[in-house]
């Protein structure tokens, strides 16, 4: 049987403005964490979209009593972190200074001091975020997939736009301020080396001048679900890859006997990589890097979601592998196996989750906002060891809704929707309804033709005009490329050396230490990663003879234009290389604007594309100055520093030695 689970009691006391305060006591490490959350109901801002983020944005940058350099100068001189958003604030610092942090918090939300300055620049970085989140079609997925689940005017649905955020003024934001940021409705908790009594002393002395009205109660649509399962489609033009998500809204709290059981269903289902979906999309068929679902238990309105990131081309082959799992936890028992590992995975991360002492406040801030018994925590154990297969299958039916799903999927149109249309399930085709980024119902997007007389042998005569000219073109013998580029915080260094004889030296370094190389001598090459010297295959030389001569549309051979797409937002000639490369070249100014190369390795296959970008010239020959390329989940931009033409370059750069 499962253990009942002790769990110690945070000490809470109320002030007389309406802020609930909980305390921990660990004396374990001489830290302290604080955080002060709203409970909130969801609202929307209707024509304002996105106050509510500013108003979080311009928190910390000043108060009546500081200005904002002088407030950053004191966090920074205490070497602690403290954060402001829409829903709160949090901070993490030492024991001894806790007190000086506690004040700076409070300052901070209780006394903001909002300037127009700081509102000017908060907006801009807000209309720049969007502005780059445009083209990005995980983003996009997200918004749309909220937008139809719940219904725009539904605040969980509701998103900012350039157009909400223009016009948002800074006394909407002091309006914002004064209507939700109230005592009435925030829990002040504080973990760590601390002492009851001083905190007590500490919030009152800091928090007690909080003045606020009681905010106002939730008032939200009702969301439903289709009635027939659809497939939600968004036309994103520079998709390399499709965003899949099966999504129904859904009724679950955490107070409800369905909790548990729901846990355990979707754990078994997509909780993880032993769990089913993985195990079928991933392992078995290849199709991405991971699938995964989700269910909610927002007190107000939840979805359960089952997503993955999947090549173009197995688009309509993953919906119909998620259908199949989905159907088959609802439709058959899951097994004692799955079963026991399922609670033995929830179990492990409970039990890990109790050695954060930020756990129990959390704990008891739940019982509080979330109407949850006194004992929900002290029985969780048992209760997700009471699930039983039929509790699994029955909840699944409940809220697994297969036969009233969203299938909401943003992807390239011109790659995925002849199959996506084909497709049948059971024997039946799911109808198809189109949506721009927005969430606007709009037209089935239609390829744009290309005129016969566009052949790839135009294409490309028009690329070497465009960068030079033949004669200039010609008159380059090799190659030298460096370039840097930030990926987490870490600098990387590329060195790109060819020939227009077909030879290759590649380098990535991080730090002076080369972290990948890759050399072909027009025959045979090698790649060196992490120490190891492996010999290029077959399809790896095939690769670089079309990677390595810096001009390859001077050579037609076997190209042709296959079509017209956008590429950011502009029309661009589609070239098919071979079966694994393609091009796309600008109809406006003929310059190559992207190649999309599929690879694949250690059974999995996976498309790159790499955009060009800010064309300048060299020694007469114009060279993009920005590559742009995504790996999978990971995405950076090369920042090209030099460009050498014709030196630089030995032929023991080429050579290919194993041992």
């Amino acid at each position: 049987p499962a253990p009942k689970v002790n769990i110690d009691e945070p000490e809470t006391f109320d002030l007389d403005n309406g802020l609930q305060v909980m305390i921990v006591e660990n004396n374990k490490l001489p830290r302290v964490a604080m955080s002060l959350r709203f409970d909130n109901p969801p609202h929307t801002e209707g024509a304002k979209a996105g106050v509510s983020g500013i108003t979080g944005d311009l928190l910390g940058t000043g108060t009546t009593n500081m200005s904002k350099d002088e407030f950053n100068e004191k966090v920074d001189f205490l070497g602690a972190r403290l954060n402001f958003y829409a829903s709160g604030a949090n901070a993490n610092t030492l024991s001894k200074y806790f007190p000086e942090v506690l004040k700076l918090m409070a300052d901070g939300i209780v006394n903001p001091k909002f300037t127009q300055e700081e509102f000017d620049k908060a907006k801009a970085r807000t209309i720049d975020g969007l502005k780059s989140s445009e083209k990005d079609v995980s983003y996009n997925a997200r918004r749309v997939r909220s937008a139809l689940a719940y219904g725009k005017d539904h605040p969980y649905g509701e998103f900012s736009t350039e157009e909400t955020v223009n016009a948002i003024e800074l006394a909407d934001v002091k309006s914002y301020y004064s209507k939700w940021f109230s005592p009435k409705s925030a829990y002040l908790v504080i973990v760590g080396d601390v002492d009851e009594d001083q905190v007590k002393d500490l919030v009152k002395k800091h928090f007690s001048t909080w003045k606020g009205n009681a905010v106002p109660e939730a008032n939200l649509p009702a969301v439903s679900n289709v009635e027939k399962t659809e497939i939600d489609f968004v036309n994103m033009p520079n998709a390399v890859q499709s965003e899949i998500a099966l999504v129904n809204t859904i009724d679950l709290k955490k107070k409800d006997n369905d909790y548990f059981p729901v846990l355990v269903a979707n754990k078994i289902l997509g909780g993880g990589g032993e769990a089913r979906l993985f195990l079928n999309l991933r392992e078995d068929k290849g199709y991405t890097y991971g699938a995964y679902s989700s269910v909610g238990n927002d007190k107000y309105a939840s979805t359960f979601v089952a997503s993955a990131s999947v090549r173009n081309e197995v688009t309509d082959s993953s919906v119909v592998a998620f259908l199949d799992e989905v159907y088959k936890i609802r439709n058959e028992k899951v097994t004692d196996r799955e079963l026991a590992n399922a609670k033995a995975k929830l179990t492990g991360d409970f039990v890990l989750s109790l050695e954060q002492p930020s756990t129990i406040a959390n704990f008891a801030m739940e019982i509080e906002t979330e109407d949850l018994d006194d004992d929900f925590y002290e029985e969780y154990l048992e209760r997700i060891d009471e699930v039983t297969k039929e509790d699994v299958q029955r909840v699944a039916k409940k809220y697994f809704m297969a036969d009233n799903s969203r299938i909401v999927i943003a992807g390239k149109g011109s790659d995925v929707l002849e199959n996506l249309e084909k497709m049948t399930y059971n024997g039946k085709t799911i109808p198809i309804n189109y949506y721009n980024r927005f969430g606007e119902k709009t037209e089935k997007p239609e390829a744009k033709k290309v005129d016969a007389s566009v052949t790839a042998e135009k294409v490309f005569s028009n690329y070497i005009e465009a960068i030079g000219g033949k004669d200039a073109v010609n008159d380059v013998e090799s190659v030298v490329m460096k370039a840097d580029a930030e990926i987490q915080g870490m600098q990387l260094q590329l060195e790109m050396k060819r020939t227009m004889d077909g030879k290759m030296n590649q380098s990535i370094s991080m730090g002076g230490n080369v972290m990948n190389k890759q050399v072909f001598n027009g025959e045979s090459g090698f790649v060196m990663a992490q120490g190891q010297k492996m010999p290029y295959n077959e399809e790896q030389v095939e690769t670089a003879k079309a990677d390595a001569n810096p001009f390859p549309e001077l050579s037609v051979g076997d190209a042709k234009v296959t079509g017209m797409e956008k590429v950011d937002g502009k029309d661009a000639y589609v070239v098919e290389m071979d079966g694994n490369n393609k091009n796309f070249y600008s109809v406006e100014t003929g310059l190559k604007v992207q190649s999309v190369k599929t690879v694949s390795q250690g059974g999995q296959t996976m498309t790159i594309p790499t955009g060009y970008s800010d064309y300048q010239e060299v020694e007469g020959v114009k060279f993009p100055f920005m590559i742009s390329q995504s790996m999978g989940p990971q995405s950076f931009e090369f920042k090209v520093s030099e460009i050498l033409i014709n030196e630089g370059v030995s032929e023991e750069d080429f050579k290919v030695e194993m041992e």
